[in-house]
């Protein structure tokens, strides 16, 4: 049974860090793609950050980049999510999601299997 396990959510002041870790079992990562989501209440939920085998190109939704890095460490079976310079507007559900093997990286149906989420709020 694949289960992906998000950890490292919370709350958190405006220019501050959290890092989200993903626990993945019953699927190896290898090489394929693994990502980060969110979902404010109220909201479609929206592509973060998706990363394929480590030290591979990373992708970032524009509202993040520069502020948050997916890294994953394959031994391990865990993606991470490091947020900096944290922000109001990032207050959401964060969900790890993969494998994804083909498709686009920012479609959400693209991605095999889902976390329960890690919920990350940001006060001002």
């Amino acid at each position: 049974q694949v289960q992906l396990v998000e950890s490292g959510g919370g709350l958190v002041q405006a220019g501050g860090s959290l890092r989200l870790s993903c626990a993945a079992s019953g699927v190896t990562f290898g090489n394929y793609a693994m990502g980060w989501f969110r979902q404010a209440p109220g909201k479609e939920r929206e592509f973060v950050a998706t990363m394929r085998s480590s030290g591979s190109s990373t992708y970032y939704a524009d509202s993040v980049k520069g502020r948050f890095t997916i890294s994953r460490d394959d031994t391990k079976n865990t993606v991470y999510l490091q947020m900096n310079s944290l922000k109001p507007e990032d207050t959401a559900v964060y969900y790890c999601a993969g494998p994804r093997y083909s498709g686009n990286y920012y479609i959400a149906g693209n991605y095999d299997y889902w976390g329960q989420g890690t919920q990350v709020t940001v006060s001002s």
